[in-house]
Parts: C-alpha cells; structure tokens; sequence
C-alpha cells in the first residue's frame, strides 16, 4: 500500500465538497496516510473559517469534524521533525509548519501530496528542486487511482 504524508488541504476535501473532493477521494481507494499532529489543528481552523465565510454551518462545520476526527489517518508527533522542518523553512522562505510535512515524509522516505496550490508553485519556483520528487499535488497524486 503508498503511503502518502497528506495535509488539510487534502483532508477537509473528504467531508467538505469543494473543488478537487473527487480527486481527494480517490486517494483512499489505496494509500495508506500520515501526518503530523498539526493536522488537527489545521482541519479545526478551516471548518472555522469556512463558517465565517459562510460555506458551512456549525453543524455542518461540527459534523465534518467527526468524520476527520475519525479518519484513517496516522498522526505522528511534531518534535523530531522541529530541526528538518526549520531547515527547509529557511531554504525555502516559506511558513515552517508547511515544512513539517515535507519534514515527515524524508523522514519516512514517502511522498507528500497537497492540493495547496501556493505552496507547490514555491516549490517549483528558482532552485528548489531538492524536495520535487518528495511533494505531489493532488492532482496528479490521483491519477494513479482513477
């Protein structure tokens, strides 16, 4: 089974139908998923934040956090990967808790797939072609499960 390092931006696509769900989805047809602790909080600020916008109810906010919660996803601590991460936040001048999940998957010789469009545009911009083959976006994550 492909283990994949997965963040928000891939997860909240699972319980919120939004633009790239059906590729989301088609991840878990047979991957296995990581990432680290600050998943959670991350999924936690964009259901808010897609309550303020008003994109979701509470309710609706509240359920498809009970689906996450309840996901299949493994959740690994942050503290080993506090050096590599702050080391590719600064190679990359780019937020450090991004870096974490590049951080996590050297650290576990796997891939990580994002659907943050932003954050791989940074990665294929100048010199950053040291983490290409460990990042994917989602799209082209799920054309091996279509």
């Amino acid at each position: 089974m492909n283990t994949l390092v997965i963040d928000a931006s891939i997860a909240v696509k699972w319980v919120v139908e939004e633009n790239g769900t059906e590729e989301a989805l088609l991840l878990r047809r047979g991957s296995k998923f990581i990432a680290p602790e600050l998943l959670v909080a991350e999924c936690a600020n964009i259901l808010w934040k897609k309550t303020q916008r008003g994109e979701l109810s509470k309710d609706e906010a509240l359920f498809a956090a009970r689906l996450l919660q309840a996901s299949d996803v493994e959740l690994l601590p942050t503290r080993v990967l506090l050096e590599t991460a702050t080391r590719i936040a600064c190679e990359l001048d780019h937020p450090a808790y991004d870096c974490l999940y590049i951080a996590l998957a050297i650290e576990r010789d796997c891939r990580f797939a994002t659907a943050d469009g932003r954050f791989l545009r940074k990665l294929k911009e100048g010199h950053r072609h040291q983490f290409r083959d460990r990042v994917i976006g989602l799209t082209d994550a799920a054309k091996g499960f279509a």
